[in-house]
């Protein structure tokens, strides 16, 4: 047997183990199947970019109160769509006791079900691209296909090893700003700046225990020679992200002195 199909099986093994422990519930199964899919990403997914970043789920296995049962967390909007609903998850930018900033700063992320309550799409706003550009989003996501398990955090952790490097340059800090504001907080590190900035989900209902989820810190990291954005992390209705944009650049060659 080939190394990368032992590879593989164990993989698939471990996901089962580690679905399995989360609870036993179907909503995390589901989640697994989700996740096997992005091995063969183009065959299952489809992704659109413009003013928003959208996610098509070509053969959707997540339902509606999946996104509940794993988030604890209800929509800020729940509207009847043609194709069966649009749930909203909006975020509005707070200051250190919850307060909302004026001029109001906001983003969102929309997902789209159809007749028989089937995630079909994902969305993200405009504003969320400034932290997360169109093409690393895209990159980041493929790159799960290849995840390794974490089974101490039941986290997935992206392999960027295993896809193409992109050429694109990395927003600045001049530009983010513009868009996002003053920070909650800044950390200065030897060679970065993390700019933490708080965003807090407005929603009808929170299960009790789970209030927490709805404030999301978002920690923006910046390079402080080239002042380009090199990472991204937050949760964002108890979706956990984190992008290291340095991970999917195609580094240019050094020239060298003879």
């Amino acid at each position: 047997m080939k190394t990368e199909t032992i590879r593989r099986c164990l993989r698939v093994i471990g996901l089962l183990m580690l679905a399995g422990s989360l609870s036993g519930c179907m909503e995390w199964i589901r989640a697994y199947q989700t996740y096997l899919q992005m091995n063969e990403f183009d065959r299952y997914f489809a992704v659109m970019s413009g003013d928003e970043f959208t996610l098509q789920f070509k053969k959707p296995i997540l339902y509606s109160k999946d996104f509940v049962a794993l988030s604890r967390l209800y929509a800020s909007q729940d509207d009847l769509t043609a194709e069966g609903r649009r749930w909203r998850y909006l975020f509005r930018k707070v200051d250190g006791n919850n307060k909302l900033i004026k001029p109001e700063i906001k983003f969102y992320s929309d997902l789209n079900f159809n007749k028989e309550n089937r995630l079909i799409a994902w969305s993200f706003s405009p504003l969320f691209l400034q932290i997360a550009p169109p093409k690393f989003l895209e990159v980041s996501l493929r790159s799960i296909g290849g995840a390794e398990i974490d089974k101490e955090n039941k986290q997935l952790k992206a392999n960027s090893a295993l896809l193409e490097k992109i050429s694109d340059d990395l927003p600045r800090k001049p530009a983010v700003l513009a868009q996002l504001g003053e920070p909650f907080e800044i950390k200065d590190e030897a060679e970065q700046e993390v700019y933490i900035y708080r965003f807090l989900l407005e929603t009808p209902h929170i299960e009790e225990g789970y209030e927490d989820r709805a404030l999301n810190e978002v920690k923006i990291t910046f390079d402080k020679k080239t002042q380009e954005l090199i990472g991204m992390a937050g949760r964002f209705a108890g979706l956990k992200v984190s992008i290291n944009y340095r991970k999917f650049l195609n580094e240019p060659m050094s020239a060298s002195a003879n």
